[in-house]
């Protein structure tokens, strides 16, 4: 329930930036605008701001999918209540954890700028993973599933490369630190969740 309304909300907002309804460069992450003009809602309200159509679908697609099993984990390790509330947490925290690296980086570059759920969206994949770590996920341009204890080290490995080559318009640095911060946080809320983890792959 909540990853549908987390879906709707970013929908919404990113269609009436998308139509011109809301003024996109006063929600997206702006290094310079935070640090130094203390805009630090800009660090939360990026994250339901997307740059184009593909950029929405693809996150909320990949939200819709992997959501629902780390909200079903989290409703029966922490209760019925606490375990969707925990789940926002987790998502709304991760949005602005996850571009804590940029900000220090760019704080004095006014031209640098950011927006998307991606960071949160990795969180949330991550955490399915520690939560289900034999799960299949597919990948671009490979016809078979990868294990997610398999695609979880590739996918660092590939985002902190992709971070300090710097050679596109991604941020893989959020990318990176979205998913290692998916799979502290349920550890940091029930460390027994690292003997489920083990236990499912049978350590």
């Amino acid at each position: 329930m909540v990853t549908i309304i987390i879906i709707l909300v970013s929908a919404i907002v990113s269609i009436l930036c998308f139509t011109g309804r809301l003024d996109i460069n006063s929600l997206l992450f702006n290094a310079y605008q935070v640090w130094h003009r203390r805009q630090w809602y800009r660090m939360l309200s990026y994250g339901a701001v997307h740059a184009g159509w593909g950029h929405l679908i693809f996150n909320m697609l990949t939200l819709f999918f992997f959501g629902p099993v780390v909200e079903q984990y989290f409703s029966a390790a922490f209760g019925a209540s606490p375990g969707p509330l925990l789940f926002a947490v987790l998502y709304v925290s991760a949005i602005a954890v996850s571009t804590v690296g940029d900000m220090f980086k760019y704080r004095d570059d006014v031209t640098y700028s950011a927006v998307g759920a991606s960071g949160a969206v990795s969180a949330i994949l991550f955490a399915s993973i520690l939560f289900e770590p034999k799960m299949g996920i597919f990948i671009f341009m490979i016809p078979i599933p990868v294990p997610g204890y398999i695609f979880a080290p590739l996918y660092l490995l590939y985002c902190w490369y992709m971070a300090k080559r710097n050679m596109d318009n991604i941020g893989h640095t959020a990318h990176f630190w979205g998913a290692v911060y998916g799979l502290l946080f349920p550890l940091a809320c029930k460390p027994d969740i690292f003997n489920h983890f083990l236990s499912q792959l049978g350590l």
